[in-house]
């Protein structure tokens, strides 16, 4: 369902050994919103509730709400270095339009609610 590439899992996995919290793994999900009508979330939880998909990708706990998990079938994470630091990609199949930041997009299917003009 989601892919991290190895370069993504190493930075994720280096991340949450300097939060040093136990039970932490990451979350994945869509919120409304963004320029395009979704963003997307990602970030560190150690609170798993009912309706969560677990996951588990490059020895990942990766957890998705299960309003969000029909946007991210087939999501593809990378992690690219670059002079000024580097950062994390997100490739979205299900994507038919992406603003310029590239975290946030809509579907074919649905056009979520976007941000007012100049909010990314």
């Amino acid at each position: 369902m989601i892919t991290i590439s190895d370069s993504a899992s190493e930075k994720i996995k280096e991340m949450m050994e300097e939060e040093a919290t136990p039970g932490l793994f990451l979350r994945l999900g869509v919120k409304e919103g963004g320029c395009s009508g979704f963003s997307y979330s990602m970030g560190f939880d150690d609170e798993q509730h009912a309706d969560d998909q677990e996951l588990e990708v490059q020895e990942l706990k990766v957890v998705v709400d299960s309003d969000s998990v029909k946007y991210l079938r087939g999501l593809v994470i990378d992690f690219k270095e670059a002079a000024m630091g580097g950062g994390f990609t997100i490739e979205n199949p299900n994507a038919s339009a992406t603003c310029g930041c590239g975290s946030s997009f809509r579907t074919a299917k649905d056009a979520g609610k976007p941000a007012a003009a100049g909010e990314c």
